[in-house]
């Protein structure tokens, strides 16, 4: 088909003919017209016109284009009848369609649209209809279809968010030159050191972000038509101005237009016919966004040059804004996510104080697995009936079939897999047999491609789909009957839950969710831009969703039943249900600390954004149909985590001393106090829930609600300083510590609640002693902890995982995203212990190669990671991954493939994967440890590296013929006994050691003191240990390494892979030593060999 004949199409509407006669799709075999689905008082009048697979393609003819919101609320109707689908609207006569398609995006369902004015205007569309389309005799399964169809139709955001990021670093530098009225201290002497931190202009810096903030944000709403329904409103405005400078009404767009736009326009809910005259009709937004800023309070005379708005507009407009995901032709298409990435890689340099920016799958990752396990466990106490072995919870799930295991799990499964794969493959499955090795010779060869994942070799692929096979025999049988065995054995929680409140008979399961929804509290002590809690906002809104469509119908058939939870939507929400429930979520379930207030800024932007795009302009109604945005100032806020009091134990701990009539009447006041800011808080978000548009009334509340917590905040500040920082200037203290006292912020959580439900985030990675290269300052010379169990770890997502545990309740859920140390560093056993005091932890660990979870640029390439999720419960139980490596193309399906097994806990959380390994361990365990053979002053040495190990750990007998810091030894006093050791040390086996413990990053002398294998005289591996010693020595090759002095350091790179062979051998011999089955033995052979060796084709790393 070539394009003319593809415009003949689209001028035609003929998309049957096209998807049937072109695309090599099927025609639809059941009925075709599909009841009306009625939005917004709108009838959609759906047919299908082809199939695949059960993937449908539908046509609906309509007057008006709908939007991207509206699409959504279509999809939450026309899923029960298809669930995979593109959607074609069309206006009848006309070349302007919008083809529509639900995606998965991270397991999140979204919507995608690709919109065209005109055949002309398609060229996007033509150039994926080789990805939709099919050859006649091409065998397909629904999984390959939407497969297909969610790669042609996914937006590649993130290439497009850093387009626009690396321009909006010139225009935000260039934005601060045009700045006047703010005069930042300069130290020209840290100007000459290039210490930045010191140079920059911070106020106007923090200044530039706050204005390109808000003008970002008109930009996005503008496009909808929220400001006097002018889509370039911002540039006609500024163009108005300049005519009509001079005419003594303005001066400057800034001091004479924006200004007042924002404050007295966009955060004022009344506006006269002067104003309107002048501004046309805009809405109240509230939210505290345009409230006069605290930099706007300090410096009465700020002034921004119009030519500063001149060239970012200029910028701003050769992108096209949306505030959903839309696809158009001009690949410049731009959305809210930008925001979040803008602010971690520019704005606040948050790398700099180990903060690394956290993508969308881990945050959905960490958030499903904390939070929808939790409103479970809410649901079970109950409506305990429902979770009875045999109650509908766990029935649903038995007749579920392989619903919610992932599509990366079951790709190529089965029930008859193990026929269809291939003989060669399928003969080494069998371990009971003899040869098992040589029947598993081909095992490391690429799978083929209908049973493959991406880079997968058959090694991989057999161990999937034996797992996937063995959770769902546990499935049928119901052997799943716990809400923890969905994360364990990572299924699919989301989808699962959802299903049950659409299919659940019982009107009482749905009132107790709903609750649950309403009152379940979720934080993230160090926010950032809000990445955490905008995937908590998108883990929440599809069940608020579900709950509401499911009492509604309930009501219908007894109008009785949830009158007062619909008369809350209906009565008071007139945008529309979503508005309501992103504003639930907001203002009830959503929380956030972060010391820079600039992250709490950014994440209000972005939440307020996703609150917006929910709602269409209509001129008719007042405020042009949008409520005003919930102001959440007290709901994310700015303070330093660390610093204050956490609960009423800690000050009362604090009162023990001094005189005890002062400390009656203190802790009198105190509690007066909280009590005060409690009704207050309560009063401040009353007035919000009523949707008041009572200037007064709210101005009032939030008034009084900020009086009374700055007065009960001034009360704790001045004690804490008392008690102990009585050596610091008070004002100074403030500054540099920045207090934020949970008790206070957030009473009603910590008191009445006993503390955070759900906390989830990726705390910063700083070694609290380590001095700053160019300060010269470490984090303890700015501000002090006191008194955490967790000091010794010295870092502060160590201290920041502390402070967790102590404002969270008795079933909290926590999840964060944290460094390997965790896991393997003896300093951080405190930490472990916080853990296994808690119950059961699931931890994963992710390697940096050959890629990494963290790919911001160099500052985020080399942090080796776990991501724990732990949970209440008597039973002390941690479950563990192996260090997981993967190739860029596998991030998509990264977390669904992932599985736990339990793991055995020393002095470290051992890293398993496989039951096999508690066999190898036990085996290991009966030998002595090396340390015993370790000589002080031996003469016969063992040379090793303590840095630089990527996939290999290089031994040497005869040292590395340069001089490294790295470079170390052990000594033995034989000879026979260096060579015996030098075999067993580069073996896999001390591979597989060496990753199930330690960090992945240093050897250290302990590491090989520690591995245990007894010495008995053994002339193979004697002479193993100078055959390795004499091929590593024929294969390396010179190296020469830049460092950052600017001189260059000479040595040799040793190819170990090519000695795989002989270490293979040195396995086989340790085997007998060990007792080893032919099973433990292939395994250890094996072990992490596709990156260790190279892919499945032996490509070199």
């Amino acid at each position: 088909m070539n394009r003319r004949e593809f415009n003949q199409y689209l001028s035609e509407c003929n998309f049957r003919g096209l998807f049937i006669m072109e695309m090599g799709w099927n025609r639809f075999r059941g009925k075709a017209d599909m009841l009306p689905i009625n939005v917004d008082g709108v009838d959609y009048c759906m047919a299908s016109i082809a199939e695949r697979n059960g993937f449908q393609i539908i046509s609906c003819p309509v007057k008006t284009i709908p939007p991207t919101s509206v699409c959504r609320k279509i999809d939450m109707k026309l899923r029960r009848n298809a669930y995979d689908y593109i959607c074609i609207y069309y206006i009848e006569g006309s070349g302007h369609h919008q083809w529509v398609a639900p995606v998965k995006t991270v397991e999140k369902r979204d919507i995608v649209a690709i919109e065209y004015e005109s055949p002309e205007k398609a060229d996007f569309l033509f150039s994926k209809i080789p990805d939709l389309s099919f050859a006649l005799d091409e065998a397909t399964t629904i999984m390959d279809v939407k497969e297909r169809i969610q790669g042609t139709f996914i937006v590649n955001s993130e290439k497009i968010t850093k387009d626009f990021y690396s321009g909006f670093r010139k225009e935000h530098s260039a934005f601060v030159s045009f700045i006047s009225g703010i005069d930042d201290y300069i130290d020209e002497e840290n100007k000459k050191k290039g210490n930045k931190d010191k140079t920059e202009n911070k106020n106007k810096q923090w200044y530039a972000s706050v204005m390109l903030n808000r003008l970002m944000f008109c930009y996005f709403i503008q496009k909808k038509g929220f400001l006097d329904g002018d889509y370039d409103y911002l540039q006609t405005k500024l163009e108005w101005v300049r005519e009509h400078k001079g005419e003594n009404q303005f001066m400057t767009f800034y001091r004479c237009f924006l200004s007042r736009l924002f404050h007295d326009g966009l955060n004022n809910p009344r506006h006269t016919d002067e104003f309107e005259n002048i501004y046309g009709r805009i809405p109240y937004l509230n939210g505290g966004m345009f409230d006069i800023h605290k930099l706007e309070r300090e410096y009465k005379d700020i002034d921004i040059q119009d030519d500063a708005f001149i060239r970012l507009f200029d910028f701003f407009d050769k992108w096209r804004w949306h505030l959903d995901t839309r696809i158009t032709a001009s690949g410049k298409d731009i959305n809210p996510d930008v925001l979040g990435y803008i602010f971690e890689q520019y704005i606040n340099d948050r790398a700099q104080m180990g903060a690394y920016y956290t993508k969308e799958d881990i945050t959905e990752y960490i958030g499903r697995n904390c939070i929808v396990p939790f409103l479970m466990d809410k649901v079970k106490e109950t409506t305990p009936k429902a979770f009875k072995t045999d109650g509908y919870v766990w029935k649903y799930l038995r007749e579920s079939g392989d619903r919610y295991v992932f599509d990366a799990v079951k790709k190529g499964y089965s029930e008859d897999w193990r026929n269809q794969i291939p003989d060669n493959i399928s003969i080494g499955i069998d371990t009971s047999s003899p040869k098992l090795l040589e029947r598993r010779k081909d095992w490391n060869t690429k799978t083929s491609e209908d049973f493959a994942l991406p880079t997968e070799i058959w090694r991989e692929t057999v161990e999937r789909l034996q797992r996937c096979e063995s959770i769902l025999g546990k499935i049928c049988r119901g052997e799943i009957t716990n809400i923890n065995d969905f994360i364990t054995y990572n299924l699919d929680i989301r989808e699962f839950v959802k299903d049950l409140l659409d299919n659940t008979d019982d009107h009482t399961f749905i009132l107790h969710f709903y609750k649950a929804l309403q009152h379940v509290s979720i934080l993230d002590p160090t926010c950032g831009s809000g990445a955490f809690l905008f995937a908590a906002m998108n883990i929440l809104e599809p069940l608020y969703e579900t709950c509401i469509s499911r009492m509604q119908e309930f009501h219908e058939k007894n109008p009785l039943l949830f009158k007062p939870e619909l008369e809350e939507i209906s009565n008071k929400y007139r945008s529309n249900i979503q508005y309501f429930i992103f504003k639930s979520i907001i203002l009830r379930n959503l929380y956030g600390v972060d010391i820079m207030v600039e992250a709490t800024e950014i994440a209000k932007l972005r939440l307020f954004l996703k609150m917006v795009a929910v709602v269409e302009v209509d001129m008719r109604v007042d405020n042009l149909g949008l409520d005003p945005l919930p102001d959440i100032d007290f709901n994310i806020r700015c303070g330093n985590t660390l610093v204050g009091y956490a609960t009423e134990a800690e000050l009362q701990k604090d009162l023990e001393y001094g005189d005890i009539f002062a400390r009656q009447e203190f802790e009198d006041k105190v509690n007066t106090q909280m009590q005060i800011v409690a009704t207050a808080f309560n009063r401040f978000k009353e007035v919000q829930f009523r949707q008041s548009e009572d200037m007064a009334a709210f101005k009032k509340a939030k008034g009084e609600l900020t009086k009374r917590l700055a007065i009960l905040n001034e009360l704790l500040n001045k004690h804490m300083h008392t008690t102990i920082a009585t050596g610091y200037n008070y004002e100074a203290w403030l500054k540099s510590h920045q207090p934020f006292h949970w008790l206070a912020e957030f009473y009603e959580i910590i008191h009445d609640n006993g503390g955070f439900d759900v906390i989830i985030g990726n705390p910063p990675y700083v070694v609290y002693t380590k001095k700053d290269k160019y300060s010269g300052k470490s984090i303890q010379d700015t501000y002090q902890i006191k008194e955490y169990q967790t000091e010794r770890c010295n870092n502060l997502y160590g201290f920041v995982m502390e402070r967790s545990f102590v404002i969270s309740s008795s079933i909290k859920r926590i999840g964060m995203i944290v460094p390997l140390s965790l896991g393997a560093a003896k300093k951080m056993d405190c930490l472990r212990n916080l853990l296994l005091q808690n119950g059961l932890t699931l931890i994963s660990s992710y390697e940096i190669r050959p890629a990494k979870l963290f790919d911001g640029g160099k500052k985020g390439a080399d942090q080796r990671l776990n991501i724990f999720i732990t949970m209440n419960c008597t039973e002390k139980v941690v479950m563990s991954t192996q260090v997981i490596r993967w190739k860029s193309e596998n991030r998509k399906i990264l977390f669904s493939n992932l599985h736990y097994c339990k793991t055995v806990i020393e002095d470290r959380f051992l890293r398993f994967s496989s039951k096999l390994e508690y066999g190898i361990l036990s085996k290991i365990s009966c030998h002595d440890i090396l340390g015993k053979e370790i000589c002080k002053y031996g003469t016969h040495k063992v040379y090793y590296r303590t840095a630089g190990l990527r996939y290999w750990i290089i031994f040497v007998r005869r040292g590395f013929g340069t001089d490294s810091e790295s470079n170390n030894n052990i000594d033995f006093d034989k000879p026979e006994k260096a060579d015996y050791y030098l075999s067993a040390l580069n073996s896999n086996l001390y591979w597989w050691y060496y990753s199930t413990n330690y960090d992945m990053f240093n050897q250290t002398m302990s590491n090989i003191y520690d591995f245990r294998l007894s010495y008995i005289k053994d002339k193979e591996l004697e002479k193993y240990g100078k055959e390795i010693d004499e091929d590593l020595f024929k294969n390396k090759v010179p190296l020469l390494t830049n460092k950052s002095d600017g001189t260059s350091n000479e040595s040799f790179a040793y190819n170990k892979k090519q000695s795989k062979p002989i270490i293979d051998e040195i396995d086989k011999v340790l085997a007998k030593h060990y007792g080893f089955t032919d099973e433990e033995l292939d395994f250890i052979i094996n072990y992490d060999i596709k990156y260790r060796m190279g892919d499945e084709l032996n490509e070199v790393e």
